[in-house]
């Protein structure tokens, strides 16, 4: 059964990132919209004109677009500032009510009256009968009593005693609305009906649900997503934590992967499933299901996913999932030396072995270098004393030969033979020709890559390893 009367909104601010809280955020109303065939209204929260610019707001949208969520999944992008003559005329619709008054309270007046520092307003300007004017901002006043209970459809019951609840600052002394009642605004202008968002909001909801009712509105429904958390179980923050969402993209995470993981923070769809399309979750959520407890963002179960979702692609949405980070100025080969063929023919190798898209440039580089980037630690454990110049001697031996087949059932025989003969098993034989080849003792399996490799560069790296080791 569906509700088209439903309105949910998305509301970020043009901060320069996406941090994955509001990728989270974005995916609950979207859902909540879609399984109830209602509306998600986007809204770009731009009144703060020093944290917002155009190239932002496109990175939003950009973010947005790479989740799944285009321009045909909302409505808008709406911009606050557009509507700021509202938001006055609620201000000032308010004062006249007598619901609001000037105050030309400064934070050090108010902590000279109060014996605890750390409490909020005084309500001093209550009954002054100040006029607007510079230095006074207007103050709604919180109704005396209480509590304000906010239902929210994840935590339940909550009350705020108004004992607690300063009279807030709703507008500045130039009349322009603060946050706090421009949001208000908005969802009534746009009929939002839920306003489903991270928990660190939930301090905003019972002052917005007293605006909400002095306007002479319901409420919408409230749901507040637990917060994010770091292996800590700290609050995830920009400063200490990766968190934009650009970030995780640029290092190849599949944008199913990111809706998949996020969705189950806080949630989980049942059946014994982790690994779901969100096709399939829409029609399983449900808002009253969300844990309240703090969410584990979990990058290597994030990591761990995106393996899953890479080794599920078919082997040619592997390969154009790849190109972008195979074909562009910072490949560590020349551009005419990548050879497409020759990666589609490794492909299902490397797809079984990367969990990001970006881990594939340091897994195939040694078929487009001139010679293979070594690393120091794997060179020195690879080519100890007594296997290191024995097995290069034998492996250039045994592959010079020409009539031996180049495949890689056959280079695997020939070099387990000539290891047997030297009283090595193939894992420690096979280790020298390896970082020779390769430049690194882990990699994609050694004779499907000599095989593309071919016989005349594999003998060149054979040979070139074996003068270094001389030398």
């Amino acid at each position: 059964m569906t509700d088209t009367s439903i309105r949910t909104r998305f509301a970020p601010s043009p901060t320069g990132m996406f941090h994955v809280g509001n990728a989270r955020s974005l995916l609950l109303n979207w859902v909540v919209a879609r399984q109830s065939g209602g509306t998600m209204v986007l809204r770009i929260e731009d009144t703060d004109a020093a944290r917002s610019r155009p190239e932002w707001t496109e990175g939003i949208l950009s973010a947005m677009a790479w989740l799944g969520v285009d321009s045909t999944q909302y409505e808008g992008p709406y911009s606050q500032t557009e509507a700021a003559d509202k938001h006055t005329e609620a201000a000032q619709r308010l004062l006249k009510e007598g619901l609001a008054y000037y105050c030309d309270c400064t934070r050090e007046q108010v902590q000279a009256r109060r014996d605890n520092p750390n409490l909020g307003y005084d309500g001093y300007c209550r009954d002054r009968g100040l006029e607007q004017g510079p230095g006074r901002a207007l103050r709604f006043r919180v109704p005396e009593g209480g509590p304000t209970v906010v239902e929210d459809k994840i935590r339940g019951r909550v009350e705020f005693g108004h004992e607690a609840l300063e009279d807030f600052v709703i507008a500045r002394g130039d009349g322009t609305a603060l946050f706090v009642l421009a949001n208000v605004v908005d969802d009534v202008e746009m009929g939002i009906t839920h306003v489903i968002r991270g928990e660190e909001h939930l301090s905003n909801a019972p002052k917005q649900q007293l605006l909400w009712e002095a306007l002479g509105h319901t409420p919408p429904v409230w749901a507040h997503a637990p917060v994010l958390v770091n292996d800590k179980r700290q609050k995830l923050s920009k400063r200490r934590d990766k968190v934009a969402l650009e970030s995780f993209q640029t290092e190849g995470y599949l944008p199913e992967t990111m809706v998949n993981y996020l969705m189950l923070l806080g949630w989980a769809p049942g059946e014994d499933r982790e690994i779901m399309p969100i096709e399939e979750m829409t029609p399983l959520f449900d808002l009253a299901d969300v844990n309240s407890s703090p969410a584990f963002f979990d990058e290597k179960k994030l990591r761990a996913f995106n393996g899953d979702y890479t080794r599920a692609l078919d082997v040619d949405e592997f390969v154009e999932h790849c190109t972008p980070y195979l074909e562009n100025e910072e490949v560590p080969w020349r551009s005419e030396d990548f050879d497409p063929e020759v990666f589609e023919r490794i492909a299902p190798l490397v797809q079984s072995r990367v969990a990001v898209l970006s881990e594939i440039v340091s897994n195939v580089d040694f078929l487009f270098l001139d010679t293979p980037a070594f690393d120091e630690k794997s060179w020195a454990k690879a080519m100890k004393p007594g296997i290191g110049a024995e097995m290069l001697t034998a492996a250039i031996s045994v592959y010079s030969d020409a009539s031996l087949p180049w495949d890689a059932e056959t280079l695997k025989g020939a070099l387990e033979q000539v290891g047997a003969a030297q009283g090595l098993k193939l894992g420690k034989a096979q280790a020298p020709v390896r970082v020779a080849v390769t430049g690194r003792t882990v990699g994609l399996p050694l004779f499907e890559s000599l095989e593309l490799l071919g016989r005349e560069r594999t003998l060149e790296r054979l040979r070139a390893a074996l003068e270094r080791l001389s030398s």
